[in-house]
């Protein structure tokens, strides 16, 4: 189960960053948003990029515990990426308010949570020897 939620919160993600790209969310991130929007766009997905593959490394890392960590760190923030979405829902150049843009966000950090929850349970029942 532990799994399948990992595997869920990445799809989710990804799926929401596709939907991020259709709704001008660098519109909405310093840095970007004075952008011409070809520009903020462009930055926008070439940003992704080693970002992606830094996480496809980290989080299928051949050490377990960086493996792990990167895992949760992920998870983490699919959490409080949810709350910073839920927080700028009422912005002006905010546009994820279609049922499927907000399904992909809130179910991503609602994975990312359960994830949490089942991983940190797992460990506080099998504590690893110091």
């Amino acid at each position: 189960m532990r799994k399948t939620l990992w595997v869920l919160c990445v799809a989710l993600f990804a799926g929401h960053e596709l939907d991020a790209v259709a709704q001008s969310e660098w519109r909405l991130l310093y840095g970007l948003r004075d952008l011409d929007p070809r520009l903020g766009q462009a930055l926008f997905i070439a940003l992704h990029v080693p970002l992606v593959a830094a996480l496809i490394w980290l989080t299928g890392h051949s050490r377990p515990a960086l493996r792990r960590n990167s895992q949760r760190l992920l998870a983490g923030f699919a959490v409080v990426h949810a709350g910073l979405h839920y927080n700028l829902r009422q912005h002006p150049l905010y546009l994820f308010d279609s049922p499927w843009s907000q399904g992909l966000i809130f179910a991503c950090g609602a994975a990312g949570l359960l994830y949490l929850m089942l991983d940190l349970g797992r460990q506080a029942s099998h504590p690893h020897p110091c």
